[in-house]
């Protein structure tokens, strides 16, 4: 296995997936449902985010390319997405801890586009470019494979939270993660509109 590509997709993707940062957005989510609920939504969240990730390493390119779909777009889209997220964690409107809202949360927006969003599925699609041989693959695999279990790690047991804050500091903690969610989808916005721009004016 190259270790050297391993290590740069490790810190690559724990950079972007941040899961300590996920810990406010996810109580925010799911602070209100029963434990085995809770669990529930990290397994899927992650789950999902796995196979997000895996399907755009493999054929990333190729889907992109067919749908005549620009990765600024995937950008923009995921921001906008968030925007109505965040929106519904600033007023409140999270909906309650029933089967359906579990399934909903865990697949969005936990499970994509925060934890497979535009920048882990770019960088895994670049990583996959670079890779030459059967070592490279089973680096940029392997690196996948461990980030998403530090993340499952994380959410798993975030429950101790939950009981700390109680449902008022749960409350609190669902305003701020509203807020840095509406921050993250601005930055995505902007950073689609800004590369839109660029690449208008180096078609020029």
């Amino acid at each position: 296995m190259n270790l050297r590509l391993f290590g740069e997709v490790l810190l690559t993707l724990v950079v972007i997936v941040d899961p300590p940062g996920m810990v406010p957005i996810f109580l925010a989510l799911t602070g209100t449902m029963p434990d085995a609920e809770r669990t529930r939504a990290a397994r899927q969240a992650v789950a999902l985010a796995l196979g997000v990730i895996v399907v755009f390493a493999v054929a990333g390119q190729t889907i992109l390319a067919y749908l005549g779909i620009q990765l600024p777009a995937l950008q923009g889209a995921g921001g906008l997405l968030l925007v109505l997220v965040a929106l519904q964690l600033l007023t409140g409107e999270t909906g309650g801890p029933s089967g359906p809202a579990t399934a909903n949360v865990a697949l969005v927006p936990l499970g994509t586009p925060l934890l497979a969003g535009p920048g882990a599925i770019v960088a895994t699609m670049l990583f996959v470019r670079r890779a030459h041989n059967v070592a490279d693959y089973v680096a940029i695999a392997t690196g996948i494979l461990v980030v998403m279990v530090a993340v499952w790690l994380v959410l798993r047991f975030c429950g101790v939270v939950v009981r700390i804050l109680r449902p008022s500091g749960i409350e609190v903690l669902t305003r701020i993660a509203g807020l840095l969610l509406a921050a993250i989808a601005v930055q995505l916005i902007a950073d689609s509109v800004g590369a839109f721009v660029t690449a208008y004016l180096d078609g020029r």
